[in-house]
């Protein structure tokens, strides 16, 4: 029998008969259910009751599932696998937000979705994790599935960041920021600063500066095999290291180290999904503008 772990945004309300249906669907299963205490906890003010089968759980607290389920957008998503972490848990997404870019099932096909899933009927893709160390703070999930963002603080100056690829000097990005994103984030953040699409089978990372002061420095893929050290400095004490969107406040002249992660994330895909299809459904590829 399929063990499922379900992690979701609150303010599910546009959703509540859909959410109802998939509970209803994981019982007659007779699934094993664990659901994040926040979900969990909101359920009732949909006038949703969570089944016997369901159970709280917390971050921290130990739990075992087969597959993971999303409920939201993409931000959601992001938050779902570090959640999940290292257990390897494959996750699926459902999408009650707007993009859903990756979490790409449409609520209206939960039904759909839960017979493929007791099928075997989808694939699992592996897609590669960012592990962040620094001697100069301590961050509480050193690791980001998209992007990793370093920020200027909010003083209109901007920032140096000496950086190293494998121990030889790259370059300093005198800049608002920097960003490095693996495949998975590069049609994210990395996008909108004008950052290479990669696609999810490459090996690959992109720094990308977010406007840099020098026309010269241009965005650059490298492996993600490489070693990256960033030596940050500027007009301010603090700047900003965000991890897939959450924010750290880092202390002027500390230094970060980014590695390819030991563990990556599984992603559910549909049979028919493929990366040329989502380029042209989610990003419009190919549509006119006229």
């Amino acid at each position: 029998m399929i063990r499922f772990a379900i992690y979701g945004k609150r303010h599910q309300e546009r959703h509540a008969e859909s959410l109802r249906l998939l509970l209803s669907q994981l019982e007659a299963l007779g699934s094993e259910v664990v659901m994040h205490r926040k979900l969990y906890e909101y359920l009732p003010q949909l006038g949703i009751e969570a089944g016997e089968r369901v159970r709280s759980v917390d971050d921290g607290d130990a739990w075992d599932a087969d597959i993971a389920i999303s409920i939201g957008g993409d931000g959601t998503f992001l938050r779902t696998a570090h959640w999940v972490a290292d257990r390897q848990t494959p996750i699926i997404g459902i999408n009650t937000g707007s993009l859903g870019y990756l979490a790409q099932t449409r609520v209206e096909d939960i039904g759909e979705l839960i017979f493929k899933l007791r099928e075997g009927r989808y694939k699992i893709e592996s897609r590669s994790v960012i592990e962040v160390k620094s001697d100069d703070a301590e961050l509480q999930s050193p690791f980001a599935l998209n992007e990793v963002a370093i920020l200027k603080a909010e003083s209109a100056s901007m920032i140096r960041l000496q950086t190293e690829i494998d121990g030889q000097a790259l370059t300093t990005y005198l800049s608002d920021g920097l960003i490095v994103a693996t495949p998975t984030g590069s049609t994210a953040y990395n996008l909108s600063v004008g950052g290479p699409i990669l696609a999810p089978s490459t090996r690959s990372w992109a720094i990308s500066p977010i406007a840099p002061h020098s026309l010269t420095l241009r965005p650059l893929v490298v492996s993600d095999s490489s070693v990256l050290r960033i030596a940050t400095s500027g007009r301010t004490p603090r700047y900003r290291l965000a991890l897939d969107g959450k924010s750290t406040a880092m202390p002027d002249g500390s230094v970060i180290e980014l590695r390819k992660a030991a563990w990556g994330v599984r992603i559910i895909q549909p049979e028919d999904t493929d990366f040329p299809s989502t380029l042209r459904h989610k990003l419009l590829w190919g549509v006119d503008a006229r």
